[in-house]
């Protein structure tokens, strides 16, 4: 089944997509009979081009990763501009799916609620890894989506490729989830590690994460907590059918943190996690983000790095643990083919 795609950004999240379809192209067809077809990218720094015939994915590949930019693809039927606005083009441009792909932001969502609001609007579903829409505007996309009777997909949201709502929706199908706790910022992990295995001190782990390039020159996101917060928000609304707003949740970072602290712990036999905590009484959903000490026992005191981790509290199951990467190009490019062939199954079921 072929599939005509729209992608509005063309980042190191867009390029990890591109990549997989370009490896996988064969897989992907004789497997899941899924032919993608890129009928067009803009990136505001990258350019823009439109291809209703579909793209040559290695060829724009190549073009990204010798610095140039996407207008200077050529071919039949091709129309290229230095940046084509992103609203202009969903409405214009024949696609049964927009890949939402542009950064991050958690005050307002935008400009990305707007590109999704206006996909849905016009009969395209919609797949994203963007949190900003997700915490913010979840249940309004939601209900867009569903009234026009398309899919709103946000797999790469919370742990990048690592597959936290499907989890849900398929394999733990049926379930009550009483609580969600977890390790959701990779960058935090990464820090507590170092001072707890290298015996480093906060500011000395923080120095070392922002030259491997894990933290930010300003870690604040990470560090405070407000990353953390933004995917616990997320977790609440879709799998527990919260309204929680990131503001309304406890908040706590990691910066007062000591590596006394840590140490004594340990010997406590314990150890110290950025915890995002999510728990349902009734009608009542408390959302948290903290440092806690946890059992050396728990699940989630062994996930050390820049791992993420979550565990499910169900009533069928008792406690269920995943754990893998909450970041990388591929990583996240992977939750996009993910959703897109979610959004496939569900098609072909219909068809048939």
């Amino acid at each position: 089944m072929e599939y005509r795609i729209i992608m509005i950004g063309c980042g190191t999240v867009g390029q990890g997509f591109l990549e997989i379809l370009e490896r996988k192209a064969e897989q992907l067809l004789d497997q899941y009979d899924f032919e993608p077809r890129i009928v067009a990218i803009t990136d505001k720094l990258k350019g823009s081009v439109v291809a209703p015939e579909g793209l040559n994915i290695s060829k724009i590949l190549y073009r990204l990763k010798e610095g140039q930019r996407l207008n200077t693809y050529d071919g039949p039927k091709i129309k290229t501009e230095e940046f084509l606005d992103p609203l202009n083009l969903i409405e214009q441009v024949e696609a049964e799916i927009l890949a939402e792909l542009t950064y991050t932001n958690l005050k307002t969502g935008e400009p990305a609620t707007s590109y999704i609001k206006k996909a849905l609007r016009t009969g395209k579903h919609v797949v994203t890894s963007n949190k900003g829409p997700a915490a913010l505007h979840y249940h309004e996309l939601k209900e867009l989506a569903s009234v026009n009777h398309l899919q709103f997909r946000i797999e790469g949201t919370v742990m990048s490729g690592t597959p936290v709502f499907h989890l849900v929706e398929n394999g733990l199908a049926g379930n009550d989830i009483r609580e969600i706790k977890g390790i959701l910022n990779g960058t935090t992990n990464f820090i507590l590690t170092k001072m707890e295995n290298d015996q480093m001190e906060y500011e000395e782990a923080l120095k070392l994460a922002q030259e491997l390039g894990y933290a930010e020159a300003d870690p604040t996101a990470d560090v405070e907590g407000f990353d953390a917060v933004a995917k616990a928000v997320i977790l609440a609304n879709v799998l527990m059918g919260g309204k929680i707003k990131p503001e309304e949740v406890k908040r706590q970072g990691i910066s007062a943190l000591k590596r006394k602290d840590i140490l004594e712990a340990k010997e406590a036999g314990q150890r110290f996690k950025l915890i995002a905590r999510i728990k349902k009484d009734g009608s009542r959903i408390e959302v948290s983000v903290s440092p806690e000490k946890i059992p050396i026992s728990d699940p989630l005191a062994g996930v050390m790095g820049v791992q993420n981790a979550l565990t499910f509290e169900t009533d069928l199951m008792g406690e269920i643990t995943i754990q893998g990467a909450g970041a990388g190009r591929i990583e996240t490019g992977f939750s996009i083919l993910s959703d897109i062939l979610a959004i496939s199954r569900t098609r072909s079921k219909t068809k048939n």
